[in-house]
């Protein structure tokens, strides 16, 4: 079947694109090609009492399917160029920011209004963090929670199923480069377009490599953040989150001089499984329903590594840490602080005395025993400078899951346009190492699928 545009992955990047396509030229025709399933069929078996860990399914429902991995995320949709990717460095700060702005829109449009825009801008919080060696980094901050976010995706569906032709539970397992266009090969047919785009997020990174490969486009090493995530009474964290919500604070250890962040904060929240080519991380999720709230906030706590020649398998690094954790903990460790400063593991009994209640059903352990020492020391520096400004962090009771890894797709070679070497193929989203949020990858599939209306004349 021959189409104008097809794109590879139904994450934010793809459904964005497929959206202002349809929006601005209803006439072409475009197809969707997606490795899980629709949003209603995204189920993960882990229920906490039949099922407590992870199952290895043929497709994780966490970060696969309609709406891609942030689609049970938090929905956190930051508005910034100071954190969530480099799109700017291709595009422009200003249209960067408008897009953005623009993605907000939308998700108003859909279910989305009801919710609260926050913002770290001029916030007296800033100078407590400066008074104590840490930074808080600039954000407007829509957050839909992970049932608002749910909703807005429901009715995105709605509104693209009876325009675009969608593949679900069908990978693309090879893209070839053709005279007028490009040819998509799955495992029961092929297709031809004109204009290809993927979109396969950071779960779709061997994919990505692969494809890279065959079509010989240059790629570099990106980095990989490894860390924990963080469980404590919401009340500890409640004077910053009441305002903020999201706050990205960042600390320079003192013994090593590496940047330590926090990231996706989720008050009243839950932590979480999820599962990324096999491997079992943690991640956590938050609710606007106030019926689904807990009396926990979690947070990660990440060091980004970047690696230099000759290495530059940076997700393999990350992933090898993860894989230590699965093999010691059978998926994903949980350790009291209080143990880990006094070097011994948590076990049952004292998982079940602490004052703070876990959310996630995890192996009582030793961090130590799977976190290099140097990312462990930076972890807990973080931990003592946090306690500063929110007396709590620190206290022995605080649970740490580990590890929480957020692996970065290698940075493709993407000219002005996010297109590759070869015309008419575009990579965006996460999967092109360019963006590493909900609202940086939706931007760029904005921003692709208007190039495409340009080249086709589609575009006034």
């Amino acid at each position: 079947m021959n189409y104008d545009v097809i794109l590879i992955g139904a994450g934010p990047g793809g459904i964005f694109s497929a959206y202002e396509l349809v929006q601005k030229a209803p006439d072409l025709k475009i197809a969707v090609f997606e490795t899980g399933n629709t949003l209603e069929k995204r189920k993960c078996p882990i229920d906490g009492v039949k099922v407590k860990s992870c199952i290895g399914c043929k497709t994780c429902a966490i970060m696969n399917g309609f709406g891609g991995a942030g689609a049970f995320s938090d929905g956190k949709y930051n508005i910034t160029n100071d954190f969530g990717g480099t799109l700017y460095q291709h595009i422009g700060r200003t249209k960067a920011l408008e897009l953005m702005k623009y993605v907000d829109s939308i998700n108003c449009k859909y279910g989305g209004a009801e919710t609260r825009m926050y913002s770290t801008a001029g916030s007296e919080f800033k100078k407590i963090c400066l008074q104590n060696k840490l930074q808080l980094l600039d954000a407007s901050v829509r957050h839909l929670g992970t049932d608002i976010n749910y909703v807005v995706l429901e009715n995105l569906f709605a509104y693209l199923k009876d325009k675009v032709d969608f593949y679900f539970n069908t990978p693309v397992r090879k893209l070839k480069k053709e005279e007028d266009g490009y040819r998509v090969f799955t495992d029961d047919a092929d297709y031809q377009c004109r204009y290809c785009v993927a979109s396969v997020g950071r779960s779709g990174s061997k994919w990505m490599e692969t494809v890279c490969h065959d079509l010989n486009i240059p790629t570099k090493s990106n980095r990989v953040d490894i860390g924990v995530r963080v469980e404590l009474p919401a009340v500890v964290f409640s004077d910053i989150t009441d305002k903020l919500y999201e706050s990205k604070i960042v600390y320079r250890t003192e013994k090593f001089e590496d940047n330590v962040r926090t990231f996706c904060m989720n008050p009243c929240g839950i932590v979480v499984n999820e599962n990324t080519n096999g491997i079992v991380t943690v991640n956590g999720h938050s609710f606007e329903d106030p019926t689904k709230k807990t009396e926990n906030t979690n947070f990660a706590l990440l060091v980004s590594k970047h690696f230099s020649e000759p290495f530059k398998d940076s997700n393999g690094y990350g992933e090898s840490i993860a894989r230590l954790s699965n093999m010691l903990g059978g998926g994903v460790i949980v350790q009291r602080f209080g143990d880990l400063i006094r070097g011994r593991r948590s076990t049952v009994k004292r998982i079940d005395e602490c004052t703070v209640h876990p959310t996630l059903a995890a192996t009582p352990g030793d961090l130590s025993l799977v976190l290099p020492k140097r990312i462990l020391d930076g972890i807990i520096e973080m931990i003592n400078a946090l306690d500063k400004i929110a007396p709590g962090t620190a206290n022995d009771d605080t649970l740490l899951y580990g590890v929480e890894v957020k692996f970065y797709n290698m940075e493709v070679d993407l000219d002005e346009n996010l297109e590759t070497i070869h015309p008419g193929l575009y990579v965006i989203g996460d999967g092109s190492g360019v963006t590493h949020s909900l609202s940086h990858a939706s931007a760029s599939g904005v921003y692709v699928a208007d190039h495409i209306l340009e080249r086709c004349g589609k575009l006034s």
